[in-house]
């Protein structure tokens, strides 16, 4: 991975540097909490119907307690900028690579739950050095990645308030404390929320955004999949498969997001017991679990068993399993998918295996300034970490007439 430098502003709020040092001591207690485990009777199904199943835990915990080595990944975060800058009273931590090619363009990247930093990692050096990845020099970024409020090394919320869009106003003063007059932005799964959020507050340093997550859904479609409804008349094929999926999303594959947005504090097992924490973890949607639990079944496609545990350690070392929660709590309802009337230009990509797929139709409708709209032959929800070379070739090309 090529390391770029970054400078600070010359004046204006602090930006100081950030080191990451992780205590022997933790890593051991981590392997004697895993070892210690007490696990329950296997599932009474021959699936994934009820969550983790017992065998894919206890792999993942023979490797995470024997062979695992979180000293690889925090070496590839030390290398890179790291910053703590206190935005709106709450110290957020980001990672910051300018890139040595003229002309870059400032993208912000914004990450989400079950998530950090750490998903984004691969995709630093395609997006800042694009020349050593089949690029052009003109498609160059320089890449500000923050932890949102509670996660990662980012201060944790002490109130109540941080919800999507005050994180997108946040968003927007790092850039510009950062010294950044004209910037784009990226979000997935949360990040996606607040980048639409950030598009829809449209501050004028803002030339656009690039989503994997979009916020297309009309709302009498939304209405009908919260009531449970009949679907709207007049859909075409495309709309009705999203309306279905997005149907069983909300009621079949929603609980978790429930649990956190309406009781949040109750999940005390996932701060004390760190395979408590790996399967709430784990088990995001069903397509999900499947994709990242078959990387302990030997079949590491998109993400391997040291990426998945890489993102697991880091909640658990940094104990941000609930209060990472809590930004389901600050945002009623839960209206992830619906329209945020966004009037800036808007980029689209829409993978497989996400949560829905965005019909191009709604996507118009969604964003009147839509500049890209293409479907992908792989990929699934957190796609910068699954296929970060075909992700970063989106943003490349989805942003690329806004430079």
């Amino acid at each position: 991975m090529a390391v770029a430098t970054a400078k600070a502003p010359t004046a204006g709020p602090a930006i100081r540097p950030f080191t990451i040092e992780t205590p022997e001591a933790d890593l051991d207690d981590l392997r004697t909490r895993i070892e210690a485990t007490r696990w329950p009777e296997k599932e009474t199904v021959a699936d994934q119907s009820q969550g983790p199943q017992l065998a894919t835990m206890q792999k993942l915990a023979r490797y995470w307690a024997t062979d695992y080595d979180w000293r690889k990944v925090e070496a590839k975060l030390k290398a890179l900028p790291n910053f703590i800058t206190e935005i709106d009273g709450l110290d957020i931590h980001f990672i910051h690579v300018r890139s040595k090619h003229e002309n870059a363009l400032p993208i912000i990247v914004s990450h989400g739950w079950p998530g950090s930093v750490i998903e984004q990692l691969k995709i630093v050096d395609p997006l800042v050095n694009p020349t050593a990845h089949g690029g052009k020099a003109s498609d160059a970024f320089h890449v500000v990645i923050p932890s949102m409020p509670g996660y990662g090394y980012s201060g944790k919320p002490t109130t109540t308030g941080w919800g999507p869009a005050r994180i997108a106003r946040a968003w927007t003063v790092l850039m510009k404390r950062l010294g950044y007059t004209r910037f784009v932005a990226h979000g997935g799964d949360w990040g996606a929320v607040v980048v639409d959020l950030m598009a829809a507050q449209a501050p004028p340093e803002l030339l656009g955004i690039h989503t994997n997550m979009p916020g297309t859904v009309p709302p009498d479609v939304s209405k009908a999949i919260a009531s449970g409804g009949p679907a709207p008349s007049g859909l075409s094929d495309e709309e009705r498969l999203a309306y279905e999926t997005l149907k069983v999303f909300s009621t079949k594959s929603v609980a978790y997001a429930l649990e956190m947005g309406l009781r949040p504090q109750t999940l005390y097992g996932i701060a004390d017991s760190p395979i408590g924490l790996a399967g709430w973890i784990l088990d995001h949607d069903p397509r999900s679990l499947e994709l990242i639990s078959r990387s302990f079944d030997g079949f590491p496609e998109g993400l391997t068993r040291d990426d998945v545990l890489d993102n697991i350690t880091l909640f658990w070392l940094t104990n941000t399993g609930i209060s990472a929660s809590r930004l389901y709590w600050e945002f009623p309802n839960l209206p992830f998918f619906d329209v945020k009337n966004v009037s800036i230009p808007v980029a689209v990509s829409v993978f497989p295996d996400e949560l829905y797929q965005a019909p191009q139709s709604w996507a118009e409708r969604a964003y009147p300034k839509l500049v890209h709209y293409n479907k992908l032959d792989k990929g699934g929800h957190f796609a910068a970490w699954e296929q970060p070379q075909v992700f970063s070739q989106e943003v490349r090309d989805g942003l690329r007439s806004l430079r």
